[in-house]
């Protein structure tokens, strides 16, 4: 199965996409993959349906906020709905008014330019599987973009203020047209800013933030797996007009461990027996996060042959259920063998020989089938 894609990145919205830039963008890639508008696409319905999920999610608030802080793993491999065109409103009306800059209810009106968000940071956090398995608190250092304070964020030099942008009139927006079609982008001159500076501030040389450490506190949650994220809200970079701060992510890399291997919320062992252990049985200690662990080897296990103990791997992120131990017995040869100890295998070797064993016997009747094929018909 492939690898789903980032919900963000399937509806070509940002991160800080609010939910009517996100129900605009679906309704454009709706209709662009609609299985009715594509019957010679083969691919058109997957492509309907991941957008559909991508909708599901990133429009649900408490679905959302679990995406954004743990990926595809914080949905427990959920799948959303497939939505129909019944459900998407007035699906042509935003498209139009996108084109022809008609006015609705839930619009801004000329003139109004709304507080945008500071931009999100991104931190790397690095943990042992123990820690990612109980959960942690790590303290962060980093560098992230503060409001300036000489000039109080304006990007003007003190004394001094912006003024109102000639190109857009303080809307941040123009409009250019062709024709009877109408399209909306940002002033080239003041870069949707709606105002110019002609004194920058010394301090932030006008972009009105000025980089500076910070260090934070954060409560990594138990069953963090490698590659995942912690979302710190409003922990991000300030906004250049006064809008929330953007987030914080914080991505997760567990280091390797000497031991257990994870496999979702099971842990993995392999453990070494001898010969004797595995043909005659015996009782073992085994490790684990919390300590050791009787186990029984059975008389007769194979190497390769996994033993399972219950409520000792990790839990999912945001469950209570704890995963298994995973225990793979190798059973080890020696390289170097006693005197008396090549005595036995020896004499071992010889019982062996004159009783062979059913599984033994098999495969030499199938190596001898097999060179021979002759011999088998004739048997």
């Amino acid at each position: 199965m492939a690898e789903k894609r980032d919900f963000y990145e399937v509806l070509m919205v940002t991160r800080t996409a609010t939910k009517v830039e996100i129900d605009k963008a679906y309704r454009k890639m709706a209709i662009k993959f609609h299985p009715d508008s594509n019957r010679e696409d083969p691919d058109a319905s997957e492509k309907f349906k991941e957008c559909s999920e991508a909708y599901e999610i990133l429009t649900d608030p408490d679905k959302r906020s679990r995406y954004d802080q743990f990926g595809h793993a914080g949905l427990n491999g959920g799948r959303g709905e497939a939505h129909d065109f019944d459900t998407f409103g007035d699906i042509f009306g935003d498209v139009l008014n996108d084109f022809f800059g008609g006015g609705r209810s839930g619009g801004r009106r000329a003139g109004q330019r709304r507080q945008t968000r500071g931009d999100d940071l991104r931190c790397d956090v690095t943990l042992t599987l123990e820690e990612a398995a109980r959960g942690v608190t790590k303290e962060l250092s980093f560098r992230r973009r503060n409001a300036c304070e000489p000039c109080g964020a304006s990007g003007a030099a003190p004394g001094s203020q912006p003024v109102t942008c000639s190109t857009c009139g303080g809307r941040g927006q123009v409009i250019q047209s062709n024709g009877i079609l109408r399209v909306q982008t940002n002033c080239p001159t003041c870069r949707g800013a709606g105002k110019t500076i002609s004194q920058p501030c010394s301090n932030c040389r006008g972009s009105g933030l000025v980089s500076e450490k910070a260090s934070l506190t954060v409560d990594i949650p138990a069953g963090v797996d490698d590659g995942m994220r912690v979302r710190l809200k409003g922990e991000g970079e300030a906004s250049p007009d006064g809008g929330p701060r953007g987030d914080c992510y914080c991505f997760i890399t567990v280091r390797p461990h000497d031991l257990f291997r994870r496999d979702g919320s099971n842990l993995i062992l392999q453990f070494p027996i001898s010969y004797s252990q595995a043909a005659l049985g015996a009782d073992i200690e085994v490790p684990t996060l919390d300590g050791k662990s009787p186990l029984r080897i059975d008389p007769g296990t194979q190497s390769g042959e996994v033993f399972r103990i219950p409520g000792q791997g990790v839990v999912q992120p945001g469950g209570s259920r704890r995963g298994d131990l995973l225990v793979q017995t190798v059973i080890e040869v020696p390289k170097k063998l006693s005197e008396s100890q090549a005595k036995l295998l020896r004499e071992l070797a010889e019982l062996d020989h004159e009783s062979v064993l059913p599984a033994h016997k098999s495969f030499f009747d199938k190596l001898k089938n097999f060179f021979d094929p002759e011999a088998s018909s004739s048997s």
